[in-house]
């Protein structure tokens, strides 16, 4: 018999009892059907990070915050340095500490970094459009630093004197504003309180609207309108009261390694993180997430690979004599072998196919039902894709872990004594 022999002769083997073959391929489906799954999400998160990543196009950015030394966190506060650039806060199992201006003066000083905007907390009471009503507008300063993912218009400007504010496409309906393309031109006026209580107003132009991303969904300031609003908020500030933030975005030299920047910045005191560092934390969370999913899909297929065994071994007893009298005739024992391997291989493979064929059926409808439904604000995101190499990989993955399973029962038929074979009962 030849490779072709065999393998038909395998396949005709795998369905002579066909309940015990079913339940096996059940278990393999299991298995199979959930690690499909499980990758897909893996799959889809991770390029939906990797698409707003590369929507913001500039890599030459670091966030810079102070680094807070740890050490004390087991035995209650840190003593209170008076000559210290900033105290840290603790929140729980995180802590940070604000930058003082002193702080912002060295890291502008560091090596590669070009230039370097604090970040300013910005507070609006309200914002309105004309009389459509009063709204309140989280709003975060110095986002013109990013580039947005525009439904319509523009990115902000930080070059202009003229204030400008990017809205979300969910502020719209609300402010009276219309669609994407209508709001695009129209002013706000923005109401802060000043430290006296007195309230200031300033106007902005809408130049962009933005779709929801992982950055956030409130609107962002121009510097200008970041500047005039943080002016605005300070007035009748006390001069005891120092200055402090919580970050400061530097942009680097063009050429300037990230990497070494963030390393002396390190030295001195501070941590960098540019976008991408930031955004692999949430990847960091999904693989921990699909790794656990992926747990229990593995402990499915080791089940499966027990049925397998449990399968040819009843199989190989009830074919003894089929066994001795094939071996009589001339089969070896290496082709006995490879006879019962392919039918585990096969079995491993009929529930695989299936599996990863119903796992990217379902998922694909439910991702689009998804996509419509409760994502339909995050525009770009579909919460489960199927890569072709990935599902290929465990169908590949499976088949071995079935060949694996298919070890003992093919050694077992191809040790089979022709002689006490066919005197087998």
């Amino acid at each position: 018999m030849n490779v072709l022999d065999l393998l038909r002769a395998a396949v005709a083997n795998t369905f002579r009892s066909k309940l015990r073959t079913t339940l096996t391929v059940i278990a393999i489906f299991i298995g199979a059907f959930t690690i499909t799954l499980t990758s897909a999400i893996g799959t889809g998160v991770s390029n939906y990070i990797d698409s707003q990543v590369s929507s913001i196009g500039d890599d030459g950015v670091l966030v810079v915050t102070k680094a807070v030394d740890g050490s004390s966190t087991d035995s209650g506060p840190a003593e209170y340095d008076p000559e210290a650039s900033g105290q840290s806060v603790d929140r729980g199992p995180a802590s940070f500490a604000y930058l003082s201006e002193s702080d912002v003066d060295a890291i502008e000083q560091t090596d590669g970094i070009r230039s370097l905007r604090p970040a300013v907390a910005l507070a609006p009471k309200y914002a309105e459009y004309r009389d459509e009503g009063k709204y309140v507008v989280p709003l975060t300063g110095n986002a013109g630093e990013l580039d947005a993912d525009l439904a319509s218009g523009e990115q902000l400007d930080d070059e202009t004197d003229r204030n400008q504010v990017m809205l979300p496409t969910d502020h719209l309906e609300n402010l009276g504003l219309g669609s994407a393309s209508a709001a695009v031109g129209k002013e706000l006026t923005f109401a802060v309180d000043d430290y006296q209580g007195e309230e200031h107003t300033l106007t902005a132009t809408v130049v962009g609207v933005q779709n929801e991303s992982l950055f956030g969904a409130g609107a962002g300031a121009n510097a200008a309108l970041t500047d005039a609003m943080q002016a605005a908020q300070e007035t009748g500030k006390p001069d005891s009261i120092a200055t402090s933030y919580a970050s400061v975005t530097a942009t680097l030299d063009p050429g300037a390694s990230a990497t070494t920047v963030k390393q002396t910045l390190a030295d001195d005191g501070f941590t960098g993180q540019t976008i991408e560092d930031q955004l692999g934390q949430f990847q960091t969370v999904i693989g921990g997430i699909v790794g656990v999913l992926n747990a229990f899909a593995v402990i499915a297929l080791v089940a499966a690979g027990f049925g397998i065994i449990n399968t040819l071994l009843m199989s190989v007893q009830e074919r003894t004599r089929e066994i001795g009298l094939m071996k009589a005739m001339g089969m070896g024992g290496g082709k006995v072998y490879t006879l019962f391997s392919l039918e585990a291989v096969f079995i491993g493979f009929l529930g695989s196919a299936i599996g990863a064929l119903a796992a990217i059926l379902l998922g694909t409808a439910i991702s689009n039902v998804l996509a419509d439904t409760l994502l339909q604000d995050l525009p770009g995101l579909q919460i489960m894709q199927f890569a072709p190499g990935s599902v290929a990989t465990i169908i590949l993955v499976v088949m071995f872990i079935a060949f694996l399973a298919g070890t003992l029962p093919a050694r077992r038929a191809a040790r089979q004594n022709p002689i006490e074979a066919l005197r087998y009962e």
